[in-house]
């Protein structure tokens, strides 16, 4: 096994609760349409198993209401969801979670390579880093691998291996840090060994393929995810 050489982090869920504001945007959204959707929070979580917005909508169109919405209309939806969710971020409603500050900093002063690998799109993460780290926070990344550079949503391996072609780097080189069982099923797919920041969306989710999971990146350090990538277990795991 190489030394690790990235860290390559999820969004939704990993860097920030970001679930909630998006169910919400989704809701105000199709009222706006003139849709008579609304996604509760048990619906939603069973929905998140679908990757991608867009995709989310054609997939609940199709096969919860039986209706086939026009590509060109979904599109507009999402991208009026995208302008509500952006302007909750903006408004301060979507803090950082515990610990993530803390280790993006760590790993840049440790000379580590950082990368998102996420199917939001570009303008979601953008938004997000800037509001809790100041303009910098997105060049805090080196690559940004988005749902604008993958067709395929995760589970797919596609944006991993987006990531992967960027960083020019070897999957085992990297670790990849996510928060839901498809997330883990993508990085895995891409041979990338895995480490979970649960939440409360993606409870009951299986991650037995991951090296470890824990509540959040409060509980770990960097030399923590040094030692799992080389093998090794060390005490914070849980």
């Amino acid at each position: 096994m190489p030394d690790l050489s990235a860290l390559l982090f999820d969004v939704d869920g990993t860097l920030a609760e970001t679930e909630e504001l998006h169910r919400v945007a989704f809701n105000e959204t199709f009222a706006e349409f003139g849709l008579d959707w609304s996604w509760d929070a048990a619906l939603y979580k069973r929905l998140l198993k679908v990757g991608g917005g867009r995709e989310r909508i054609r997939h609940y169109a199709e096969d919860h209401r039986e209706t086939v919405l026009d590509g060109g209309l979904i599109a507009d939806i999402h991208r009026a969801k995208t302008a509500r969710y952006q302007q909750g971020i903006t408004d301060g409603r979507l803090p950082l979670r515990p610990g993530v500050a803390d280790l993006l900093h760590a790993a840049r002063a440790d000379d580590l390579r950082l990368a998102v690998v996420t199917t939001t799109s570009r303008g979601n993460v953008i938004e997000l880093l800037a509001a809790n780290l100041g303009a910098e926070g997105p060049n805090l990344f080196e690559v940004m691998a988005t749902g604008e550079d993958a067709i395929r949503k995760k589970p797919d391996p596609m944006v991993y291996e987006a990531a992967l072609s960027h960083l020019g780097l070897p999957p085992e080189a990297c670790l990849a840090i996510e928060d839901s069982g498809i997330g883990l099923a993508a990085a895995t797919a891409a041979e990338v060994p895995t480490v979970i920041t649960r939440n409360p969306w993606t409870e009951g989710d299986d991650f037995s393929a991951a090296l470890a999971a824990f509540d959040d990146l409060a509980e770990v350090t960097l030399k923590d995810l040094r030692a799992l990538h080389a093998g090794l277990a060390p005490a914070a795991t849980s």
